[in-house]
């Protein structure tokens, strides 16, 4: 194997790779990016029997072969090389990699060692990359990260004729996010839950790229659907589903309203984020409103004390509510609106957030998605 390329292709490739590779491997071959040349095209991949990844790119080949070497180790230094074209050539039980005058030799792990990489599903429909990127951040956040309850650790990707969605929780907060899509069947409904890290270090790889993401699913009559893919620009993943379904959040949305709170986003995350700098440990944020504006407070009497008031625009009768600080945030900023609007059913149930425009002349559509927050007992 022996090959030109140019280092900043080489250096997104290869970073692309080395993201979905462990830190700590079960066996050494899987901490590798397999290094593949044929008909003047390196292809390089990564895999860890969960997540696969592989990209393609054109280089100046002098020979076919395949090497497999340390991926994060290649990342850095990659990175690192001067602005200059990279010659790469494996020799016995190295590979030789030249940069200018820079010179570094890698050692190898036996090819035959290294698993083969599952085959990409077919093709179900695209989806705009970076309206699917945006789509998949708003729902993660309201992700699990408890291993022990592993259906609440992902993102639960419905597929039909006419649209997708998505949807997470973590039994305290939820997200759903409706998203147009291009189905290449009309007749598709396939539901899939994918790990939640996997589809968000995926989607924001694929959706800074732009252009469309093809997403693959295999037939469901051909036993369910074990592995799902996505690819968009010489680029494509694959990641294995989880077992099992989410309940269905969609009916745990009120369907009528007692009160409304619209407040502007921005300021709202800023006042949250001071007052919560007093707030310990599983402590909350509280919140008061009325007519005459929103107070944000926290702290206790023994305890180091913050509040903070702010405009606001309210129907209802006078309330407080309090939330975990850190899943108030997290639901501000995956609104991605002007204002953000929360929704009150009655005391003690959650809490609907959405966003909205700022005025008529915003052209922006912050429809389609919906964040709910258990609120907690309050204790003020």
């Amino acid at each position: 194997m022996k090959l030109r390329v140019d280092r900043d292709a080489l250096a997104d490739a290869v970073a692309w790779t080395a993201k979905s590779l462990p830190v700590r491997p079960s066996v050494p071959v899987l901490a590798g990016a397999l290094l593949t040349v044929e008909d003047g095209r390196l292809t390089i991949s990564g895999f860890d029997y969960e997540v696969s990844s592989q990209v393609t790119l054109d280089v100046s080949a002098d020979s076919s072969g395949s090497a497999l070497v340390s991926g994060k180790l290649l990342a850095e230094i990659v990175k690192a090389l001067p602005a200059k074209p990279v010659d790469l050539a494996a020799e016995g039980s190295h590979v030789e990699l030249t940069c200018g005058s820079a010179r570094f030799t890698l050692p190898t792990m036996p090819v035959e060692d290294y698993p083969a990489l599952p085959d990409m599903p077919s093709s179900a429909g695209t989806v705009d990359a970076a309206a699917f990127a945006a789509a998949v951040a708003q729902t993660a956040v309201a992700a699990g990260r408890d291993d022990t309850l592993p259906t609440m650790t992902g993102v639960q990707l419905e597929f039909n004729g006419s649209g997708l969605a998505l949807m997470a929780t973590d039994r305290y907060r939820m997200a759903i996010r409706d998203l147009d899509w291009r189905p290449e069947n009309g007749d598709i409904n396939v539901t899939t839950l994918i790990p939640a890290k996997a589809l968000s270090d995926t989607a924001k790889a694929l959706g800074s790229r732009g252009g469309e993401v093809t997403i693959a699913l295999p037939d469901s009559e051909s036993g369910g659907v074990g592995m799902v893919g996505f690819a968009a620009d010489g680029r494509r993943t694959t990641s294995r589903v989880l077992d099992g379904q989410l309940p269905p959040l969609r009916s745990l949305i009120p369907s009528s309203f007692s009160s409304e709170l619209r407040v502007n986003t921005a300021e709202i995350g800023a006042v949250a984020r001071r007052v919560s700098l007093v707030a310990e440990r599983n402590s909350q944020l509280r919140l008061s409103f009325d007519d005459d504006g929103l107070v944000v407070e926290a702290g206790g009497a023994e305890d180091a004390k913050a509040s903070e008031g702010l405009d606001c625009q309210y129907t209802g009768e006078a309330t407080k509510v309090a939330f975990n600080p850190q899943y108030l945030l997290d639901g501000l900023s995956a609104v991605s609106a002007p204002v953000a609007v929360f929704s009150f059913a009655g005391s003690g149930k959650p809490v609907t957030l959405t966003g909205d425009k700022m005025s008529e002349d915003d052209e922006g559509d912050y429809s389609g998605y919906r964040h709910l927050l258990q609120p907690l007992r309050y204790d003020g």
